[in-house]
């Protein structure tokens, strides 16, 4: 499961994308070489990630001290989910508040992402995407939904703050459109819905072809993590930190599914090298799992 599947096609296109991952690491096992070696070879050893906070429930000062912590353990990027999704311009809404804490708490050499999931109207979305600029916010992201894309692209103009989009959407044209009308100046692909490694390298190619960054999504902490860092370690195009779930994720921390933990130590992530993915599963915790 990534995700919310229910956009049109959604859940046809997470099932092609872990076929698509399975088939490139049978490859990579095949030939005896690692996915990234498949896809041109490494342009980066490491990956760098960024602590993703996926709370909405924290007072401004207890995500200040949240993203401290995770300062602390090395990472030097966190982001976090400030604004009510399903609303437009919440009156409750406190990501200014939010930001000003956390920017206070982790000092000016410390990068911070909003995203805000599409939860501003056009008008109030420039308005908060000025203070973010104010302090210092690396990127914004979905100040409007995907699929408005005369809203984004309004919003870009208007601010010089990058605005990030991407992750809802799934399909090569999809992405053709968000660059070209909504005018974003990021986009995040996510392997496990886009769907895999095959259409990844078509949208990277069209990416590196506007100029525009790639920074994914990725919420999955397990073997879609891996199969990220093998697309960043031969991808030219993905010069930023990327995502790294902080939350509590039962495939990782209660029943791992990986044999092995992955290497993140101080705000990077290790890329495996071994044949395909470079990954082996824990059949008895994936056996325990399926049979629920």
């Amino acid at each position: 499961k990534a995700g919310n599947a229910l956009e049109i096609g959604g859940a046809i296109w997470i099932g092609i994308a872990g076929l698509d991952i399975a088939m490139w690491d049978l490859k990579g096992k095949a030939l005896g070489l690692p996915i990234y070696e498949l896809l041109g070879g490494k342009v980066r050893d490491r990956m760098p990630v960024y602590a993703s906070s996926m709370k909405r429930d924290m007072t401004p000062l207890e995500e200040a001290k949240r993203a401290s912590s995770f300062v602390e353990q090395g990472y030097r990027a966190y982001k976090l989910h400030s604004a009510l999704p399903g609303y437009i311009d919440h009156p409750g809404d406190q990501t200014i508040d939010t930001v000003t804490e956390v920017r206070r708490a982790v000092g000016d050499e410390v990068d911070i992402l909003v995203d805000v999931n599409g939860a501003y109207s056009v008008h109030h979305g420039i308005e908060i995407g000025k203070k973010l600029e104010d302090l210092g916010v690396f990127h914004y992201e979905e100040p409007r939904p995907h699929y408005d894309l005369d809203g984004l692209s309004q919003v870009a103009n208007a601010l010089t703050i990058p605005i990030a989009s991407g992750e809802m959407i799934y399909s090569p044209y999809e992405y053709k459109d968000l660059m070209l009308k909504g005018q974003v100046d990021i986009i995040q692909p996510d392997i496990v819905k886009t769907p895999g490694f095959t259409t990844m390298i078509k949208i990277a190619n069209m990416a590196e072809t506007l100029g525009i960054p790639i920074t994914c999504h990725n919420t999955q902490p397990t073997v879609s993590t891996v199969a990220h860092a093998h697309f960043v370690a031969a991808t030219v195009g993905v010069p930023f930190k990327q995502e790294y779930n902080i939350e509590p994720v039962s495939i990782r921390d209660e029943t791992p599914v990986l044999a092995s933990p992955l290497n993140i130590s101080e705000g990077y992530m290790e890329i495996p090298n071994g044949p395909g993915l470079g990954i082996e599963l824990d059949m008895a915790a994936v056996n325990k799992l399926t049979n629920v």
